[in-house]
């Protein structure tokens, strides 16, 4: 049930399934993989989709639909379509949209992951990626070639937290008649709505923030409605769904996500500002210092600068090791989006499998840090890296 209410965290508390005849407050866990049905012509009506409700748990779920109804009415799209991780909703998006001959852009700053599918599996179907930098989005429409499908982007990047104006991109797509397909993770659909700014669909690794405390995994495309009803053919044969327990537990987080947000938010720039000033650190990126490069696109497109903060420690490989090895309160791990903070070294994890020269492309440094700022107490998390930065 919907509730058409303006305020993002009224929409994401108030939206839920419809109340059983037990009248619960919660939404129960609806832990089935098939659904019954009255009489024979009852069955043949819905799996020929005269009528709209539950088959199978493959297809839907009451506790997916709540949980993909939530973060439509968050983003602004028309419908959705929820996966069992952030990359098989990449991978399932990708490979609806895309058939053997085509050619994507994509900005060389993408998760490991999604630069591998690009790299090492799509030239076996003979799909085709070329990728512009960060800094020169000027090169973008020499790229695009007659079997150009989409334009693809996150924003801000994973690892390097630089940011890419969504207006441009949209101004290139629809001279060009392209799609624009836009990794949301990092923003969530609290701080930013790239639907607003011209993007046909929206992905999310609802793993990370949408989560928040790191115990479940799931992804999620939200958009078009054409274009998720294709999604949803696709992945109704491909079966990588995610599952009710999953939607049931992110559907709940999602009823905490604007405060989390805030307070991760909030300790970030806290300790980007320390950081900027630290003599043992080369350089910080963190969307909404003054000194970020897209300080003002993050302005326009973002309500706050997001939970990751990316910096170089001084001293290289060593120093970066040197770091990491001191750090005592915070977690050394690959994830993000957590109430705890995590540390990560994106050039030997997330990006160790990436060419060199694609890594320098994306401002991907030996020395290179990245942080999921979490929900300690910002005191106690910059004493643990003022630590380990002073050894």
């Amino acid at each position: 049930m919907k509730v058409n209410k303006k305020h993002f965290e009224t929409e994401a508390i108030r939206t839920q399934s419809e109340t059983t005849q037990f009248s619960e407050h919660s939404v129960p866990l609806y832990l089935t993989s098939g659904f019954v049905f009255d009489d024979a012509e009852e069955m043949r009506a819905s799996f020929a989709e005269e009528k709209q409700r539950d088959l199978y748990s493959r297809y839907s779920n009451p506790n997916v639909n709540e949980f993909v109804e939530k973060v439509c009415a968050m983003e602004g799209a028309e419908s959705g379509f929820a996966f069992a991780s952030g990359m098989a909703a990449v991978f399932s998006t990708f490979a609806t949209l895309l058939n053997a001959g085509d050619h994507v852009v994509s900005c060389s700053s993408v998760f490991g992951a999604t630069h591998g599918l690009f790299t090492k599996y799509f030239p076996k179907w003979n799909i085709e990626c070329s990728y512009f930098n960060i800094d020169e989005v000027e090169t973008i429409e020499s790229l695009i070639q007659p079997n150009t499908k989409f334009i693809y982007a996150e924003t801000p990047t994973n690892p390097g937290v630089d940011v890419l104006d969504l207006a441009f991109l949209s101004t290139i797509c629809k001279k060009h008649n392209l799609l624009l397909v836009v990794d949301n993770c990092f923003a969530t659909p609290y701080l930013q709505n790239p639907i607003k700014f011209g993007a046909d669909l929206v992905i999310h690794s609802a793993t990370k923030l949408m989560d928040g405390q790191g115990r479940v995994l799931g992804g999620i495309t939200v958009g078009k409605k054409e274009l998720i009803r294709e999604i949803y053919l696709f992945s109704r044969l491909t079966g990588p769904s995610l599952s009710p327990f999953n939607a049931w537990v992110l559907s709940k987080s999602l009823e905490t996500l604007a405060v989390r947000v805030e307070k991760h938010c909030e300790n970030a720039m806290k300790l980007a500002t320390f950081l900027e000033a630290h003599p043992k650190v080369t350089w910080v990126k963190y969307p909404f210092l003054k000194s970020h490069p897209k300080y003002d696109i993050a302005k326009k497109q973002m309500r706050l600068g997001g939970n990751i903060v990316a910096f170089e420690v001084a001293g290289g490989l060593e120093g970066g090791r040197l770091f990491f090895d001191n750090i005592k309160m915070c977690s050394l791990s690959a994830n993000l989006g957590d109430t705890r903070t995590i540390v990560t070294h994106p050039a030997s994890t997330t990006h160790a499998k990436v060419e060199p020269e694609v890594k320098k492309a994306a401002g991907i440094t030996d020395g290179m840090v990245r942080i999921s700022v979490g929900l300690e107490h910002v005191d106690d998390i910059i004493q643990d890296l003022e630590q380990a930065l002073a050894k």
